[in-house]
């Protein structure tokens, strides 16, 4: 990823600012004595400079009090006197700003519950802010200027209580600092942000941010989870989303300098984690950049312990992403989005493509490589919620029935071809016999692989019939398994027993690994020495037990499922023609292995 410069310092700024303020100081010179010589002396000035105004309130709150003072130079100062707090709310979400800063305290979804404690979720995460910054703070490559920005106590054209639509501006004026923010919200999870940066006389970069992740990562690998997405006609760093015309860069922990700028052009761009995001969509794609934000933070292992003073195997090192979106050419004019990464809410939300290959936020949700497979997965799932079972457990039941039964013929296609090559084994050992006197360079090995293929070609064996129904079913379980690892109707979902169907479940996990024991132990394994089957039969379920015992239980679910069904369909088939040919082939191998 490619770095630039802060754009407020390209080389040689400094002497042209010298050059600039010696030119002006021999002009302010000369016109003092033109003005003396020819123009009439300025009108007396009252005597009372400092005058107390109120703006005008668009609610019956009272607005906090501000001084405007006429300095010298005409600059007008608007300062509140007192830190105050102004609440937006709709059926969505909470959202309390403090006109310090003119930042946001707490972004309360209503439809969301927290991990850790009961009630609403709160996707400021309050630790982080304090270290690092709120959400729509302003981020400024000059540290001490970015400081003054978000510490500064905004007048507001709001307080108290409002209720969407609604819009609230901040504003903030000092001798050599100009601020004005404004925010517009609707019933949707979509707001207008503005914000505008004078400083001594000229406009800067100062974007708004989201900078120190999501009050819903409590644990070391729900940070590991978070990453910088972002939607570009660029031609490098693509990712993701193959046989789709949408291309989005997702990038993660590892790969996230803080500090660093990418310029446009941005559809859109921002940051989340597993299950929401904050996505800038900017008006003027071309002009705008983001900037990464990186920042290491030490937490608790369990939710709810104190960091402070623990021991070190209490706590741990995570690292925190954000991300500041805005105009480097002047004022910045953007949508933001700030929500759940539910697809029927991000489809409905527009986006001003470049090139019409993205019109809404669908590539936020990150589906991977096997996206084509994924989504309309989790569209079938989804639907089975809506018209078949309101329960996300039984839908996942439902839907795992039905693709079993699907892959019944490749199961049994693979069987078969695993007869004809235990039925050929004999001959194929002899003419390996007969050349093993050969080394593999000598020539007349090749001879043995001609006689091989010959054989093959005779009986109608394919050597990689076995394999190519494990090959055809592979990309449908990781599609499964990446849907539902990103499914956010998972979260909170209860089936049963287990109260979260997107945390991980110890019961689930154990009946997995009985089940593919019993598998294994049902299923003939042509071709393979019955110790190593023995082996196999053991280690192979215990090593994916401890694969997925800390998934999610909705993927353990489907596995265990689906072992169950195999089971049912492995005992039919042992009992036909070809399940006992089997049988007996591999009793006979064994017990010549015995003698």
């Amino acid at each position: 990823m490619a770095e630039y410069q802060n754009p407020q310092q390209e080389p040689g700024s400094e002497r042209r600012l010298l050059v600039v303020i010696l030119i002006t100081f021999v002009v302010l010179i000369l016109s003092q004595t033109v003005l003396k010589k020819y123009m009439p002396p300025p009108a007396a000035q009252p005597e009372n400079h400092a005058v107390q105004t109120q703006p005008m309130p668009a609610s019956p709150a009272a607005a906090p009090a501000a001084t405007v003072a006429h300095l010298p130079s005409n600059t007008v100062t608007k300062q509140a006197s007192t830190e105050t707090e102004t609440v937006i709310e709709n059926d969505l979400y909470k959202i309390t700003f403090t006109n310090r800063g003119a930042q946001v305290k707490s972004w309360i979804l209503k439809k969301f519950d927290n991990d850790a404690q009961n009630g609403p979720l709160d996707l400021v995460h309050s630790a982080a802010a304090q270290k690092f910054g709120y959400p729509l703070s302003l981020w400024t490559y000059d540290e001490a200027l970015r400081n003054r920005l978000n510490s500064a106590l905004f007048i507001a054209s709001n307080e108290g209580n409002l209720t969407a639509p609604a819009t609230i501006i901040f504003e903030y004026a000092d001798q050599d600092l100009v601020i004005r923010k404004t925010f517009r919200f609707d019933h949707t999870y979509v707001l207008n942000v503005e914000t505008s940066v004078v400083y001594k006389g000229a406009e800067i970069f100062a974007a708004p941010a989201w900078p120190a992740g999501f009050g819903d990562e409590l644990t070391p690998a729900s940070y590991a989870a978070s990453g910088i997405d972002y939607h570009n006609d660029a031609s490098t760093e693509r990712s993701g989303y193959i046989f789709f015309p949408t291309y989005v860069t997702r990038l993660t922990v590892k790969a996230i300098s803080g500090g660093n700028t990418i310029r446009g052009p941005f559809e859109w761009a921002g940051t989340g984690d597993q299950y929401f995001t904050a996505i800038f969509i900017p008006n003027d794609p071309v002009s705008a950049a983001m900037v990464t934000l990186h920042n290491a933070m030490e937490i608790a292992q369990k939710p709810g312990l104190n960091p402070i003073g623990a021991s070190s195997k209490d706590t741990a090192n995570i690292d925190l992403l954000g991300a500041a979106v805005g105009n480097l050419r002047g004022p910045t004019t953007e949508r933001m989005y700030v929500g759940p990464k539910e697809l029927a809410v991000l489809d409905a939300v527009p986006v001003p493509t470049i090139k019409n290959d993205s019109p809404d936020l669908r590539g936020i949700v990150n589906f991977g490589w096997w996206g084509i497979l994924s989504r309309p997965l989790f569209l079938w799932l989804k639907w089975t919620y809506n018209h078949i079972v309101h329960n996300w457990g039984w839908a996942i039941v439902i839907q795992t029935f039905i693709i079993t039964i699907l892959l019944l013929p490749l199961r049994i296609t693979q069987m078969k071809s695993m007869l004809k090559m235990q039925r050929i084994q004999p001959q194929i050992k002899n003419i390996q016999e007969k050349y093993k006197k050969y080394s593999l360079r000598d020539p007349r090995k090749a001879a043995m692989n001609e006689e091989i293929s010959a054989l093959y070609k005779k009986e109608s064996v394919n050597p990689a019939g076995g394999c190519l129904p494990l090959l055809i079913q592979f990309p449908f379980l990781i599609a499964y398994y990446r849907m539902l690892g990103v499914a956010l109707e998972l979260r909170h979902a209860h089936w049963l027993w287990i109260t979260d169907l997107s945390a991980a479940d110890w019961v689930l996990p154990l009946l997995m690994v009985v089940s593919m024991i019993v598998m294994q132990r049902m299923t003939p394994q042509a071709g393979m020495d019955p110790a190593q089957q023995k082996m196999m039969t053991v280690m192979m379920p215990l090593m994916m037990g401890f694969i997925f015992f800390k998934l999610a239980a909705g993927l353990n679910l489907y596995y265990t499922e689906s072992n169950l069904i195999s089971i049912a369909q492995q005992a039919v088939m042992n009992r036909t023609k070809l399940g006992r040919e089997m049988r007996e082939m591999m009793e006979k191998r064994a017990r010549k292995k015995e003698k």
